[in-house]
């Protein structure tokens, strides 16, 4: 197993908020800015989740979040790994440990929105577990967004 070290910051956190904008900045890229569904800092200040960094080897290299929606119901937000980092397993260790969270937090469903254009994205869900439903909340109508969710063991 990938031995990466998690530590839980407010997303309003300096180094929080620096991966959040790395993330937009890349998503913008991808997808028009207005159909960007994000999770900003200025949002969070009372995040009723947990949202955690990633390190290995003392370096950031990525970000996750949980965010439970209602009931035993949750959603991975703002998930997040470092170009110079992908293609390493951090993004599949990072995933686990996001729903090793949200069993804590008593969350029997986990949901997801990706997008179209995030074919990597889509790879690891789906590898994961994680299973398309139709779009949810405020990704209803979005052309560009993909939903998953996964089904969490106890």
């Amino acid at each position: 197993m990938i031995d990466l070290e998690f530590e839980r910051v407010a997303p309003s956190h300096h180094v929080a908020s620096d991966l959040i904008r790395e993330l937009d900045k890349e998503l913008a890229q991808r997808y028009p800015v207005e159909k960007i569904h994000g999770l900003h800092p200025d949002e969070m200040i009372a995040f009723p989740g947990v949202f955690l960094l990633a390190r290995y080897d003392g370096q950031v290299i990525g970000c996750g979040a949980v965010r439970p929606l209602d009931g035993d119901l949750a959603e991975l937000k703002r998930m997040y790994v470092v170009p110079a980092a992908r293609r390493k397993g951090f993004a599949r260790r990072l995933l686990e440990e996001l729903e090793a969270v949200a069993r804590e937090l008593e969350v029997r469903v986990l949901r997801l929105e990706t997008g179209v254009h995030q074919p990597e994205s889509v790879a690891l869900y789906e590898g994961a577990g994680y299973r398309p439903i139709a779009p949810y909340g405020e990704y209803i109508g979005n052309t560009y967004s993909l939903c998953y969710e996964k089904r969490l063991d106890p």
